[in-house]
């Protein structure tokens, strides 16, 4: 039963909300004091009360004590973690309408609310912001992340590959009974497909692939690298040649050996491997190589990615494109659930979302991906990635020219190569050994920007992320410098 108070507390936390929206994040601390997060820590409810704290101080309990211990991954520009965006104003917008009206976007019911039907349109604008063809694309949908997107390419692969042997074994021992994965299971169906292992071959696939390739029972094993390097992302041309073929004659080998090809481009991960939103940068010479990149994309059966990334919408969203709608029906289909059937087609030929994806509970994610496509358009998105590029080549510059750093991959060791080949991110360490295993923590600890750990070549390095659209080239690769520097100056002083 809603009373005064509910209210009074609601307008407290949009207030809060507002400020952290509104105000600047020049100088202001990306990571919280240890000491707020112990603080925040202890104040946790352990114990489940009998009569509750009550409105009033719960929204106190939170907007005073957990609030000030969150990082600011998705307010401030400074945040290089994890290649992760912020949340446009416009984006921000729809998603307090989200939360207001709070819809289950899962069966297609246009008379009874517009979701699905904007979900629809959503989907149709990002396919034209990556300059996809809608009608090549049938087969598309929303989901939390570039992770269920993944589960989503690898089972139709999975689906594509097994029912594909068991139709060829059917024809060939005469037998007309209908029998797929979904239907039979994976032990059964490879049984009849008389199919003893699944091979995936890749360049150096994303945690999330090996993850989502033990979802759907292929398992983590079935990859194998076809790679230049143990950490590169160039396919190994005498390789592909001696086992596979010639890498432009990948998907005509697909098609000839009934294979399906799978792109995850969620992240781009290095000079050759730009990731999807690559596609939409024009081909001038400051981005044509980068563009160049990315294309070919349009060849693959299936697609994942992140829109809680570069498009900078509220996590968690992700997208699932598929040329072939079939597959996606065949292995997602929620069957045998009247009261969950749309009733007679639609007229607009919009499927409802649970028969062609994992979920059969949905947010309304698609409202702020249509209202930031919507606010700022192709032209907007192409403006935010060049900033992020080129702060990102602002920084590896920098770092190339430091006498203490070295700038990731060692290939990139002069201006030109660096204003035409680095993305968004930017691979680095320092020189000195003992140094290098502490400069992470190092940099965080400033908590002014925040970096993550990798490795090259099995040595430890930084990687800065550049995705918030509040991104400005000048302004915050000095913040970098300046952190940097004053991470060096405190080791020399020290040692």
């Amino acid at each position: 039963m809603q009373n005064p108070s509910d209210q009074t507390c609601l307008s407290q936390a949009q207030q809060h909300v507002l400020r952290l929206i509104f105000e600047s994040q020049d100088g202001q601390r990306v990571l919280p004091h240890a000491s707020t997060i112990q603080k925040a820590s202890s104040s946790l409810v352990s114990s489940l009360p009998d009569q509750g704290h009550g409105i009033q101080r719960t929204t106190e309990h939170v907007l005073e004590e957990i609030a000030p211990a969150l990082n600011h991954q998705a307010l401030s520009p400074s945040y290089y973690g994890f290649v992760t965006g912020g949340v446009t104003p416009a984006a921000r917008l729809a998603e307090e309408i989200v939360s207001a009206y709070d819809q289950n976007v899962v069966v297609h019911l246009p008379e009874t609310s517009i979701a699905t039907t904007v979900e629809d349109h959503a989907l149709k604008l990002l396919l034209q912001l990556f300059n996809f063809s809608l009608e090549a694309w049938p087969g598309r949908t929303f989901t939390t992340g570039a992770t269920a997107s993944n589960v989503m390419g690898l089972a139709c692969g999975r689906e594509h590959v097994i029912n594909g042997a068991i139709q060829k074994r059917r024809k060939h021992l005469a037998s007309q009974t209908a029998q797929t994965v979904g239907e039979l299971g994976l032990l059964a169906a490879c049984r009849e497909a008389d199919i003893a292992d699944i091979q995936i071959l890749t360049t150096l696939p994303h945690s999330s692939l090996k993850k989502a390739s033990s979802i759907v029972g292929l398992g983590r094993s079935c990859f194998h690298q076809v790679s230049r390097s143990k950490d590169g992302l160039e396919f190994d041309l005498d390789m592909l040649e001696e086992r596979y073929g010639d890498v432009d004659a990948l998907r005509a080998l697909c098609d000839k050996y009934d294979a399906w090809l799978h792109v995850d481009a969620a992240e781009p991960n290095g000079s050759t491997a730009f990731g999807l939103f690559a596609r939409i940068l024009e081909s001038s010479e400051e981005f044509g190589y980068v563009h160049g990149g990315a294309e070919g994309l349009e060849l693959a059966d299936s697609i994942a990615g992140d829109a809680h990334k570069l498009l900078n919408v509220p996590y968690d969203c992700g997208f699932f494109f598929c040329r072939h709608p079939g597959q996606t029906q065949r292995v997602f289909q929620n069957a045998n659930a009247v009261y969950l059937s749309a009733g007679s087609p639609s007229l607009d030929n919009i499927e409802s979302p649970l028969n062609v994806g994992i979920e059969n509970s949905r947010r309304f994610r698609a409202l702020p991906v249509y209202s930031t496509l919507v606010s700022y358009g192709r032209r907007g998105y192409q403006d935010m990635l060049q900033s992020q590029i080129r702060f990102a080549r602002r920084v590896a510059w920098y770092i190339s020219q430091h006498p203490d750093l070295e700038l990731l991959p060692q290939a990139l060791s002069d201006k030109a190569s660096i204003d035409r080949e680095t993305y968004i991110i930017v691979l680095f360490r320092a020189k000195n050994e003992a140094l290098n295993h502490t400069l992470v923590k190092r940099i965080n600890d400033f908590c002014q920007i925040y970096v993550t750990g990798t490795s090259w070549n099995e040595v430890p390095a930084c990687r800065i992320a550049a995705a918030n659209w509040q991104v400005d080239p000048e302004r915050d690769s000095a913040r970098v410098g300046s952190v940097l520097e004053r991470v060096l100056r405190d080791w020399r002083h020290a040692h």
